[in-house]
């Protein structure tokens, strides 16, 4: 099968596994979904939901979040962890949005990635969850899943986010960056991974992992029996 042919498949097997894709943080608009993802880095999508309803039910919005000091909301949102810096950079962000913006979230990557705490990956999301604009958000699934599929070579996610965009249809790219997430999470998780579970990998992936993949499966099998 060559890459053309590799591609396809994923494509193929992702849009019959995730028809309507659910989006992994609960947000009502750009600015609810800005914070979400920033609390995001090195955090659960399920541990910031659990408190995301917690900060933006006293600040949904950034004149209501200048209002709260940085200590609290750093006390709020303490478990996603690195609250010193993610709270520094929510209230920074949102003064910034409302003395150059309007109160709005900019709808370009440069003006995101110009905000305190935001990066490249941040502002990736919010263009392509937020505003429709195609974008390759590169997280770890993604980036063990181009490695895994032999469709990047995994030094970097710089260099996962050119070959997804370089390979997969721009039209396509908001869609499966988010398909490629959940089928990281349930089919070719990091731990506890099953190659006999894992059908793009174990159709499309490297010879030399899925060699690997099957004697360590088949050696457990013996041990269990």
């Amino acid at each position: 099968m060559n890459k053309e042919a590799r591609v396809q498949f994923v494509i193929n097997t992702l849009k019959e596994l995730y028809p309507t894709i659910p989006i992994p943080l609960d947000h009502k608009d750009p600015y609810t979904l800005l914070i979400a993802v920033l609390l995001s880095a090195q955090c659960t999508d399920v541990r910031v939901n659990q408190i995301t309803p917690i900060l933006f039910a006293k600040a949904d919005n950034p004149y209501d979040m200048i209002k709260m000091s940085v200590e609290e909301i750093k006390e709020i949102i303490r478990p996603c962890g690195l609250s010193p810096m993610k709270s520094k950079g929510i209230h920074g962000l949102s003064h910034i949005l409302i003395d150059k913006h309007d109160g709005k979230v900019p709808q370009s990557f440069e003006a995101l990635e110009e905000l305190p705490a935001v990066g490249h990956k941040t502002a990736s999301v919010v263009m392509s969850q937020a505003f429709g604009v195609p974008a390759f958000p590169v997280d770890t699934h993604i980036h063990r899943l181009m490695l895994r599929w032999n469709l990047s070579n995994g030094k970097n996610v710089v260099q996962t986010e050119k070959d997804a965009k370089r390979l997969f249809p721009r039209e396509l790219w908001n869609d499966l960056h988010l398909q490629i997430i959940w089928y990281g999470r349930e089919y070719s998780p990091a731990r506890g991974w099953s190659l006999e579970k894992d059908i793009i990998t174990r159709t499309v992936g490297k010879k030399s992992l899925i060699e690997e993949a099957t004697k360590k499966e088949e050696a457990t099998k013996k041990i269990v029996k």
